[in-house]
């Protein structure tokens, strides 16, 4: 059984390789290197059957082998009815195959046999007997089922062109000859295990994240300690001047008063002085030099963090490779469908691709295979129409179905159209209406009445068959494109064909993402479908017909905040609103944000069938610091919302968009933020810091806290020229502060009331009086609960 499943796996890559090259064959009936190619992989074929005891298989491949080689000999012209015949040969070979796997019985394909061996030979032979069925149908996943009965091969003898050696009919490959083609060593992966693997490999770079993030606060404390220590010193240095100031005035006191039995330096009051002076010395310069070793320690730190990104990254890349799959797979599946259908139909036609060398996420390609193989289906039951008819039209007899894959931006867009008479849209409307799907006299556009074909049960046939008029089908491939959050457009014109252009969403693991604000949320936003950023003054942004341009385009403007549902995008501190600008295929929007955060890799985690039936999810990642963030596909969004109207509302307080109020804490003491900070948030408040004024400035340029705890003295901008920047500012002039400080004479004291300082705090405070002018100025209640009222 184990030769029999490794005959099954090979035979499949074989059938799939030999389908491309007999598609090039119909085009170019000569070519002398698709014949061998052919025919290599039909030896190939037959020594691995016979070896697997598959008899009828190898008999089969044997009798195709001979026409090739008669063709490769020039013995036999092939034509199309000879590609044809090639073309029933394969599929029944696949048929075959796939009843193998399935343990089930194969028969002796006797009457295929004896039209591939009465062609080879140039003979004519009788048609074949109605018994003689053709399995085809089994690599769409049915069952194979019978045809009425086979196609006849033509009669007709074609004289032979003149040859340069005598016919050897025994002439051809021997059974046990090497096979020319190789088969690639491969491992096969379980998918759930492969699927386990990525998300491992997503765990590691969610890590690496979170140690990139606390090493970053960890040089961030390394440099807080260096400015203290050079505040240490500075105070050393100013300590040792003032002792030996203190030992000079004392030295001349004696000398005055004419007592020198002792020098001052003798004395151990200044000895005891100058020793501790000089320990603490050395004592800042040991801190300095642990210092510097902290430094170094926090270099090779990140000089290991930048290998195991590289290395993660690969990891993660080549897992992915792993998942993804060539459309290339899928042809030749496409192809039996196309040759299936037609054949039951009577009609011919023609698959063509368009960008089939690209790659697809497995997860994609594999639920859309189904789908596909319908829409292929309804195309030639529907679509094309029969030889006599297209010749009436001024058509070929033959029909062309084109598929179509491309990128754009963040999706994946499949386009599969054909040149046939194009949708019904009277008999759509006359079943629609007897269906109550419509009113009788209700006015609806072309797109409309195209849309009503995907409504379930809808069909247009007039009898049932095995391909038409179940109405089961195209509701069933909407509803498909809607759990994997795409779209599908339909295109028609009569007499002209229809396209169907289905959008779905690159649905990787791993991807680049730009992070924006709206309101207190953080949206991810893929960074495929960004085309840039840019701003835009709120007296353009607030006009009706606005649009913005960029890159010579046009962009519509939109706000994230109307799209996902929540309050729109104000851009406290920005003069300027920033844009997001997206784009895919002919859609160009400039979505308005609070704030562009930046871009960074992210780990894309699945939401779930539930979140993923929501427009515009994406799914979701996990931060560093452990957050969740929504990664939101701004296309969908756009085009849901189109005509929805902008909200102008004009910039309010920044608390009015809080739920919890921010109090920013400003003091040059890592301590005293620390300390005061958890206080805060042990009392349900939002804590922001900054080390001294000018921090808190530049902080403040992205929002306006509620309330501002700050400190006098302070490196760079001290409290009392913070306070009097922020009275002068308009948007800050209404924020409360309290100056909690050690410095509590009156005289500083009534500077800080001067300035408009509503509380003055000495160091150190006390926790109950602190929190009661917080409560008292931010006009809220403290439940008791830690929780605010």
């Amino acid at each position: 059984m184990e030769l029999v499943d490794i005959f099954v796996e090979e035979g499949g890559d074989l059938l799939d390789h030999s389908d491309g090259l007999l598609s090039q064959l119909r085009e170019q009936t000569e070519d002398q290197e698709l014949i061998v190619g052919l025919q290599r992989d039909l030896h190939t074929l037959k020594g691995g059957a016979r070896m697997a005891g598959m008899m009828s298989v190898g008999e089969l491949g044997h009798a195709m082998e001979s026409l090739l080689e008669a063709a490769a000999a020039q013995k036999v012209e092939l034509g199309e009815a000879g590609v044809s015949l090639l073309e029933r040969g394969f599929d029944r070979l696949h048929g075959m195959i796939t009843r193998v796997a399935a343990r089930r019985a194969v028969g002796m394909p006797e009457a295929l046999i004896e039209e591939f061996t009465a062609r080879a030979e140039n003979r004519a032979v009788a048609a074949p007997e109605p018994a003689e069925l053709a399995e085809v149908g089994a690599a769409v996943g049915a069952e194979a089922a019978p045809q009425a009965t086979a196609p006849k091969t033509s009669t007709k003898v074609v004289p032979l062109k003149p040859l340069s050696m005598p016919i050897n009919p025994d002439a051809g490959f021997d059974d046990d000859d090497l096979g020319v083609r190789a088969p690639q060593e491969q491992v096969r992966i379980r998918a759930d295990l492969l699927d386990r693997l990525v998300n491992y490999a997503g765990e590691v770079a969610i890590y690496r994240a979170r140690l990139e993030q606390q090493l970053s606060a960890f040089r961030s404390t390394a440099q807080e300690m260096e400015q203290t220590n050079l505040r240490l010193r500075d105070q050393l240095r100013r300590l040792d001047s003032e002792t030996e100031a203190q030992i000079i005035a004392r030295y001349q006191r004696e000398g005055d008063a004419g007592s020198e039995t002792f020098d001052p330096l003798e004395l151990d009051r200044f000895s005891t002085l100058q020793q501790l002076s000089r320990a603490l010395a050395e004592s800042a310069a040991d801190l300095q030099s642990l210092h510097g070793s902290m430094e170094d320690l926090t270099r090779q730190y990140e000089t290991l963090l930048t290998q195991q990104s590289r290395v993660s990254s690969e990891l993660q890349e080549g897992l992915m490779r792993t998942r993804m799959l060539p459309f290339d797979s899928l042809v030749p599946r496409l192809r039996r469908v196309i040759r299936q259908a037609a054949s039951e139909t009577g009609k011919q036609a023609q698959l063509k691709l368009d960008g089939a060398q690209g790659e697809l996420d497995r997860n994609v390609l594999e639920r859309m295979t189904a789908p596909l193989e319908h829409m292929l289906r309804n195309a030639i039951a529907h679509g094309l129409e029969v030889p006599d008819v297209r010749r009436a039209a001024g058509k070929p007899d033959e029909g062309s179905i084109r598929v179509a894959v491309r990128r754009e931006g963040s999706e994946v867009v499949l386009q599969i159209s054909d040149d046939g008479a194009g949708l019904n849209r009277d008999a759509i409307r006359a079943r629609a209406i007897e269906r109550e799907l419509i009113q009788a006299d209700a006015v609806l556009s072309e797109t409309e009445l195209d849309q009503l074909i995907m409504q379930p049960g809808f069909s247009t046939a007039e009898t049932v068959s095995r391909l038409a008029g179940r109405g089961v089908g195209m509701d069933v491939v909407a509803s498909e494109v809607r759990q994997l959050g795409g779209t599908i457009d339909i295109a028609s014109r009569p007499g002209e064909g229809t396209t169907f252009t289905l959008r779905l969403p690159q649905t990787l693991a791993v991807t680049q993402a730009v992070f924006v604000k709206i309101g207190d949320t953080e949206y991810a936003v893929p960074i495929a479908s960004v085309r840039g950023v840019g701003r835009i003054s709120r007296e353009d942004l607030a006009k009706s017909d606005a649009s913005y341009r960029y890159g010579g385009e046009d962009y519509a403007l939109h706000d994230l905040g109307a799209l996902v549902g929540t309050s729109t995008a104000k851009a406290e501190g920005h003069l300027q609103m920033p844009l997001l600008l997206v784009r895919s295929g002919d859609l160009r929007a400039a979505v308005a944000v609070d704030q562009v955060v930046g871009s960074r890799e992210i780990v894309v985690k699945s939401g779930g069938p539930q979140l993923l039936s929501i427009p515009g999810i994406f799914g979701a990642t996990i931060m560093g610091d452990g957050r969740v963030v929504v990664i939101l596909d701004v296309v969908p969004l756009v085009r849901r919302f189109a005509a929805a109207p902008r909200d102008t509302t004009p910039v309010v307080h920044a608390s009015e968009q809080r739920g919890v109020p921010l109090v920013m804490v400003v003091d040059d003491s890592v301590t005293m933020r620390k300390v005061t900070g958890r206080v805060l948030e042990r009392h349900s408040f939002e804590v922001a810091t900054a080390k001294d004024g000018l921090d808190a400035l530049e902080r403040m340029a992205d929002f306006v806290p509620d309330l501002m705890l700050l400190d006098i003295e302070m490196p760079r901008m001290d409290g009392y020229e913070l306070a009097t920047a922020m009275k002068a500012d308009p948007r800050l002039r209404n924020v409360p502060i309290i100056m909690i400080t050690s410095r509590t004479g009156e005289k500083h004291r009534q500077r800080a009331m001067d300035l408009g300082v509503e509380r003055y705090l000495g160091k150190p405070y006390q926790e109950a009086e602190l929190m009661r002018n917080v409560f008292d100025l931010l006009g809220v209640e403290h439940t008791g609960d830690g929780s605010l009222q």
